[in-house]
């Protein structure tokens, strides 16, 4: 990866982490678990999927599913990087003018499905991964899972009939930021190996820094995992990454901040960042 490419995803990610951070105010989000997929989601859209402006309305296009939905703030945030929606537009969080708001809403330029209840999008996912292969296309299906969404006896019942029906054009990321709502995944009902259970349902499988673009880059640089096979990718992540003064904190799943408070973590995010990008790269937004 070159270095401008890493300093644009980089830029992008830091971003999308501000439009986050502000949309955890007047009724608030899920920040932690949007915070931990941020870097995750802006990799996909910028150097792995096919999909874009010109051809949202196309069916030869990649499919990305967000099962874990209340992660959407990460998904907003970067269509108003990447051009989807005006920027402006995420003002209307949770407005009733709007359908800006907890969940991914197809109202929305670039949303596939709806998505709530978790567990449910693989599952969607898999019956367009099945018509794509029937229509004789090459499109990737990329599907978003939490790891406490793994615990949903969908996501293994799909997991089973992505097997038998040799979906090789399936993906799904786990955002494995060790968090289920507000308890470690370990201490509720663990789940390691993921890895091994999902090669045990047949799927080639990998994992990854999700925070680290290069790591990203070499994970999904190869697929499918397995010839004709589904493919699954463990991202290993952080609650609340940007954020010292939330990481891994199991009391920060769903916050409403005050809109000074809200000031304070930008200022957080932003010092934090320059550690690592230059101050041509940071735009106060």
């Amino acid at each position: 990866m070159t270095e401008k490419k890493l300093a644009d995803l980089k830029n992008t990610a830091f971003n999308v982490r501000q439009h986050i951070i502000r949309m955890s105010t007047d009724g608030g989000c899920f920040i932690g678990a949007s915070l931990s997929c941020a870097d995750l989601i802006v990799f996909l859209y910028k150097e792995f999927l096919n999909v874009n402006l010109e051809n949202l309305d196309d069916p030869k296009r990649d499919y990305l599913f967000l099962s874990k939905g209340h992660d959407v703030p990460a998904l907003y945030g970067t269509f108003a990087e990447i051009g989807f929606i005006e920027k402006d537009r995420l003002k209307n969080h949770l407005k009733t003018n709007d359908f800006i708001y907890w969940h991914p809403n197809r109202n929305i330029p670039g949303i596939e499905f709806y998505s709530g209840s978790l567990g449910h999008l693989l599952s969607i996912a898999i019956g367009v991964a099945i018509d794509c292969k029937l229509k004789g296309q090459t499109n990737k299906i990329v599907v978003i899972l939490g790891d406490g969404e793994l615990d949903e006896g969908t996501i293994w019942e799909g997991a089973l009939v992505a097997n038998a029906y040799n979906l090789d054009n399936l993906i799904c990321v786990v955002d494995r930021n060790h968090f289920q709502a507000n308890i470690e995944t370990e201490k509720l009902i663990p789940l390691e190996s993921i890895e091994d259970k999902f090669k045990a349902f047949g799927w080639g499988t990998g994992s990854c820094d999700g925070h680290n673009f290069e790591s990203l880059e070499k994970a999904f640089s190869i697929f499918p995992i397995k010839e004709n096979k589904p493919s699954i990718i463990i991202a290993d992540t952080k609650r609340g990454k940007g954020l010292p003064s939330i990481e891994a904190r199991a009391d920060r799943w769903f916050v409403n901040f005050k809109p000074e408070e809200v000031e304070m973590l930008l200022e957080e995010l932003k010092g934090g960042a320059e550690a690592d990008l230059t101050s041509e790269t940071i735009v106060a937004r």
